[in-house]
């Protein structure tokens, strides 16, 4: 699933600074996604040039073209050396064409470096059971937020299970507010439903077979199931009747839910960033968040996540002797307190197992241990479909979500739909 910040350049920005080694041929072609974190990446690389034999030279790469331009790079001769990955399924074509260098070793030799980052993030990024990338930027659940005064209007608490939903639905409903908004233009945010309704209704070995890229995994019970729940869902009138004409990247579902049209919003927790930015006054005094609700009877467990639980930096197999190490020592430049810190300041929650102390100094402290704790407390955080499958299975998949929540599939159909990717 795709983070949906102002993305204002409409081309490639390169920055950098000329440090002890001068750049020129040996530098570091070092690719990053454009968006409100990139200034970090800035920062650091500046400080990493200070005192490095060996330069990176930073390229900015807005967030709308970033997939499509990373893989029309890589293999060529303008391939970055380092770049900007969801992990998963995002790099797997590349690990089977021996285009990334395996940094299992790398980790196992180094335990500080290792032991820096969680261990359920580190090992989201991995292809195979071996590691091709190093944690980069903040942690990103899916999270389900509220609007606290119209609960406490209706006299109602967030949902702790899907009855419990149901039961929401019907009474926001009765007083003419849409219980969810959903931007059902953009067809990854229906996704987030189907995930989370997968995993409470069948649990983490079912959701983790389909992002490895099992399809038959869609041919268990439970996954006709969850496929059965997320059209009641629909059926019932959960997400109101225009939700498939409703934007996120142009912060309309946003801002319907900031006015008050929308009783929630299932969305990754850069809404939350997103709201304090664009509609402060919602943020400070109406904006609530709760974990997704479990599903009785089902498998999954209710602390169980999905989300993007990071980006990661992976290396380019074509960087070799010094150019390497000094890639390795860029690498480990983010797993220290410092690194943490800034994320912590951009209200980000760092992928580091320091980041509960630093989170007092977070903008807003209790959101950010709340975060954490869902984080932390975590039995599995699993990548996102869209991210965590092969190009060649995410897209057809996000294509058959749009259908089923729009009734041109049948739960049926799309079961078969699935398997057959």
């Amino acid at each position: 699933m795709t983070a949906a910040f102002a993305l204002t350049a409409p081309v490639l920005a390169a920055c950098g600074s000329e440090g002890p080694g001068g750049g020129g041929g040996n530098a570091l072609e070092v690719w990053t996604y454009q968006d409100g974190s990139s200034t970090i990446q800035e920062e650091f690389v500046e400080q990493f040039n200070e005192t490095s034999d060996i330069d990176i030279n930073l390229t900015q790469v807005p967030g709308e073209n970033y997939q499509d331009r990373m893989r029309t790079a890589m293999g060529s001769s303008n391939a970055p050396d380092i770049f900007f990955n969801w992990g998963g399924g995002s790099i797997s074509d590349f690990v089977a064409e021996d285009m990334l260098v395996d940094l299992t070793d790398t980790l196992a030799e180094d335990e500080e470096f290792q032991g820096a980052f969680l261990p359920t993030i580190l090992d989201a990024g991995t292809v195979d059971g071996r590691y091709y990338g190093i944690p980069m930027r903040g942690v990103q659940t899916v999270t389900l937020f509220y609007n606290q005064r119209i609960f406490d209007e209706a006299g109602v608490q967030p949902p702790e299970t899907l009855d419990d939903l149901f039961s929401l639905v019907e009474t926001f409903q009765e007083q003419d507010i849409t219980p969810a908004a959903l931007a059902g233009a953009d067809a990854w945010t229906e996704l987030m439903w189907i995930e989370y309704l997968l995993d409470r209704q069948g649990g983490h070995e079912i959701f983790e077979r389909i992002r490895n890229g099992d399809s038959s995994a869609w041919g268990e019970p439970a996954a006709l199931e969850a496929i059965e729940t997320a059209v009641e869902l629909v059926d019932a009138g959960a997400f109101g009747n225009d939700f498939r004409s409703v934007s996120y990247t142009t912060d309309g579902a946003s801002t319907f839910f900031a006015q008050g049209e929308a009783a929630m919003h299932l969305m990754g927790n850069w809404e939350f960033s997103n709201q304090l930015t664009n509609q402060p006054e919602f943020a400070e005094n109406e904006l609530a968040w709760t974990t997704f609700p479990v599903i009785e009877g089902g498998a999954g467990d209710p602390s169980a996540v999905v989300g993007n639980p990071t980006n990661y930096w992976s290396v380019n197999s074509q960087v070799e002797g010094e150019r390497l190490d000094a890639a390795i020592e860029f690498l480990k430049v983010h797993a220290t307190e410092e690194y943490a810190q800034a994320l912590i300041d951009n209200g980000d929650i760092p992928a580091t197992t320091n980041a509960e102390s630093l989170i007092a100094s977070s903008p807003v402290p209790e959101y950010a241990q709340d975060q954490w704790d869902m984080i932390s407390g975590a039995s599995s955080f699993t990548l996102s479909w869209d991210q965590a499958l092969p190009a060649g299975q995410a897209a057809p998949l996000i294509d058959n979500i749009e259908q089923l929540f729009s009734g041109q599939l049948s739960p049926q159909d799309f079961i078969e739909a699935a398997q057959a990717l």
